[in-house]
């Protein structure tokens, strides 16, 4: 039997998109469904014979119907083709992976692309929307991500305290005080210590003197704002950054750290364990020539503390020449 040239060439184009692996459906202006591959049948349960003709809004409610609908209104329009990228949109069908290879991902994310279809006659009265599974691209960039994540973590947050490190502290510490010369800004710098804690060493071990840091620390994280930056400067001493704060308002926060660790104690084994904290307090000032001179000025004040007895907090006072470099400075 002699069959017509193109009605042969229709039979093996439909041959084609019936097995390519994507999904391949086309619809009309009105969004009858014209092709519904046999990926789509595959991952939708809906075979052909129940979706042909039938609006695919109402066939697959759970599609972004305003959206695609957006999406193939603008591509008729423009007469160009248009691409939707897992990355903005994860997945167009909710179609379950299946796939082994990205084990874990319980969606297929899906590229799309709109192609507006040319009649004969030059007028668009179809499209025809691809389905791509890229769950493999996206596990392996999701996974990328993660784990840069991780290691940008890891590079700025101090091991046992999970404050920021002393490195990635002064970094903000230099940035906030750069703020603080633009914009004239108050600023305020908190830095203090653990009082008698080579004691704690000596008496308790390193053990018992680790499990008190990190104590302090955990206090430290719920005393702070959000906003407050605070780190592990080395040892047993912690500095902390507290932005727009003048040094007064500064007070109420290490009166506030001072008691919750007076009060608070650390138990190892059947001991447990008292210590206390020294702080010193320094707002920034214009005189101030860079962040490693606001750095000392709290340590300072901290050492200050510490001569006058422990357990307490001291705000830095500037010198007569450092006043008189600040009127200077206005």
């Amino acid at each position: 039997m002699n069959y017509p040239e193109s009605l042969s060439d229709f039979h093996l184009t439909a041959q084609v998109i019936d097995n390519i692996d994507a999904g391949v459906v086309m619809l009309d202006r009105e969004y009858r469904v014209m092709t519904w591959n046999t990926f789509m049948q595959a991952y939708s349960g809906i075979s052909a014979d129940q979706i042909m003709g039938q609006n695919l809004f109402t066939a697959v409610p759970d599609l972004p119907e305003a959206w695609l609908k957006s999406k193939i209104k603008s591509a008729f329009k423009l007469g160009t083709r248009s691409f939707s990228c897992w990355e903005d949109r994860p997945f167009i069908f909710n179609f379950t992976n299946f796939s082994p290879v990205t084990g874990g991902l319980a969606i297929m994310f899906q590229n799309m692309t709109l192609t507006p279809l040319k009649a004969l006659d030059g007028e668009y009265r179809h499209i025809c929307l691809t389905v791509t599974d890229v769950s493999d691209i996206a596990k392996s960039k999701t996974h990328l991500r993660e784990s840069n994540a991780q290691l940008t973590h890891l590079s700025i947050t101090d091991k046992l305290t999970q404050l920021y490190n002393r490195g990635h502290w002064e970094s903000c510490l230099s940035a906030e005080f750069d703020q603080c010369r633009h914009f004239q800004t108050a600023s305020s710098l908190v830095m203090f210590d653990i009082d008698h804690f080579k004691q704690v060493n000596d008496t308790f071990g390193h053990i018992a003197g680790d499990a008190v840091i990190k104590s302090i620390s955990s206090l430290l994280k719920k005393a702070k704002r959000q906003s407050d930056l605070a780190g592990r400067y080395g040892g047993e001493e912690f500095g902390v950054i507290l932005p727009g704060t003048s040094s007064e308002l500064a007070q109420y926060f290490t009166e506030r750290l001072r008691k919750r660790v007076e009060e608070s104690q650390v138990k190892m084994d059947i001991r447990n364990i008292h210590v206390t904290i020294s702080l010193g307090v320094c707002e920034w000032a214009p005189w101030m020539k860079s962040y490693e001179q606001w750095l000392e000025c709290a340590d300072s004040a901290l050492y200050d503390s510490k001569r006058r007895g422990r357990n307490q907090c001291t705000v830095y006072q500037a010198t007569p020449e450092q006043s008189a470099a600040m009127h200077d400075a206005s």
